[in-house]
């Protein structure tokens, strides 16, 4: 019997188009952005070429395991406001009864559990395409989260979201990517009365029009190196938390949630009142686009 494919694709570092076929980088495309200010800071990349971009996808199968069945599911805090690490606050305090990210080799899952909710997202980019990897979709149930279809390791935020509110969850965090998932995601919750927060993820690149729906529709969204959504974002963020990549509240939930996340970041937080959004230009992702 042929052994199933193993095909992972994945945007990253700039937007890259990365392909991994069994625990190997196969396919490298060309960067959309030169540079990021997290990368430039966390592992030194001043600018993303494609030999950058392989280096640090292999550095992440290397140092955790990504792409493997023996990856790593429970992870360090690696920003101090990124989705994974706000839905893990959340979920400790009860905030959230559960949430709905994605993960390599499982596609979307559904996790009430804090440490495996920041493992799974903590250092993945933009999933693309995924197939099942069964050893650690065995891993995850077996810390008690739920894979939407482990036979084909889907990625569909709203079905999971469908499926967290079959289990029962009532508030409910969940990455999204586009505004039609999101519209999808509002009608969910007045047809079941549930709570749904949702947090913009993996925007670079979102047309001006979408990035105007996705601003009207998310509660949290980062900034990412888009343009539009950085231009869009005036008069709608109530609360801003960085300023190279940004993350904005634009609904009041949001906030709160964000300022739960604020009481564990260990490093020092200056609070202050203004307009917003604050983007030093000296300290922003290149190009924006």
């Amino acid at each position: 019997m042929p052994k199933k494919k193993d095909r992972h694709v994945m945007e990253a570092l700039g937007k890259t188009r990365v392909v991994v076929e069994n625990g190997k980088v196969v396919e490298v495309g060309q960067p959309q952005t030169d540079y990021c200010p997290i990368f430039a800071k966390v592992r030194n990349i001043r600018q993303f070429t494609p030999e950058s971009v392989r280096s640090n996808i292999e550095f992440r199968i290397e140092d955790f395991g990504m792409f493997t069945g023996g990856r790593e599911i429970e992870m360090e805090i690696f920003v101090g406001f990124g989705a994974s690490e706000t839905f893990m606050t959340a979920l400790s305090r009860g905030l959230l009864d559960s949430c709905v990210t994605a993960c390599e080799g499982a596609g979307t899952v559904i996790a009430s559990s804090p440490t495996l909710a920041q493992g799974i997202g903590s250092r993945i980019s933009g999933l693309v395409e995924t197939t099942p990897i069964p050893k650690l979709i065995q891993r995850i149930e077996g810390a008690g989260g739920t894979v939407l279809d482990p036979g084909t390791a889907a990625l569909d935020q709203v079905a999971g979201v469908e499926k967290a509110i079959e289990m029962g969850h009532r508030r409910i965090g969940v990455s999204v990517v586009c505004a039609p998932d999101v519209r999808k995601m509002r009608e969910l919750e007045k047809q079941h009365d549930v709570e749904i927060i949702t947090f913009g993820v993996h925007v670079t690149g979102m047309g001006e029009d979408e990035a105007k729906e996705f601003i009207s529709l998310v509660d949290i969204t980062t900034g990412c190196a888009s343009r539009h959504i950085r231009e869009q974002i005036k008069g709608h963020a109530l609360a801003q938390f960085g300023t190279a990549i940004p993350i904005f509240a634009i609904t009041r939930r949001g906030k709160e949630m964000l300022l739960e996340r604020a009481k564990e970041v260990t490093d020092p937080i200056l609070i202050n009142t203004m307009k917003l959004p604050v983007l030093p230009e000296e300290k922003q992702p290149r190009p924006l686009i």
